[in-house]
């Protein structure tokens, strides 16, 4: 239940489909780890737009472009480097990937539409959540959030 004007945030887990490439470039001296270049390597893949490796998440240039568009505030896109390793390639002989970009995160959560949460969760608004939704995030675990 939210008290009138108040909006409602959720906690996301998105699909974890691979992990840091190397050519990640992160300092892993401090909680989370402060990520300058993200190298996604895919292990496998469900198929959703959005996707995680702890702290960093990627979405579809597709579902970036409709977050661009809608407006949203507390993130931007960059680009990042993808790639499939062996096991990928054993699972899923000639798929291709679309191409993803970094979503970074940087707003404050229960209050920008993107934020991170001082537990290290994916924190987002409705209008948000909506925008997602729009895509396919079906491997995405959502739940309330309260600061």
């Amino acid at each position: 239940m939210t008290w009138a004007g108040q909006m409602a945030f959720y906690s996301l887990e998105p699909e974890v489909a691979g992990e840091w490439g190397d050519e990640t470039v992160a300092d892993v001296s401090v909680h989370p780890p402060r990520v300058q270049r993200l190298h996604y390597q895919f292990d496998g893949w469900l198929g959703d737009a959005l996707l995680e490796s702890f702290p960093c998440y990627i979405v579809s240039n597709e579902l970036g472009a409709s977050l661009l568009a809608s407006g949203l505030t507390g993130f931007q896109l960059e680009d990042c480097t993808v790639s499939k390793s062996s096991q990928f390639d054993e699972l899923y002989p000639g798929r291709q990937l679309p191409v993803f970009k970094w979503l970074r995160v940087s707003g404050t959560p229960g209050q920008d539409d993107f934020g991170i949460s001082s537990d290290n969760e994916l924190v987002v608004s409705m209008a948000a959540k909506s925008v997602l939704e729009e895509h396919q995030v079906e491997h995405c675990e959502v739940a309330p959030w309260s600061s």
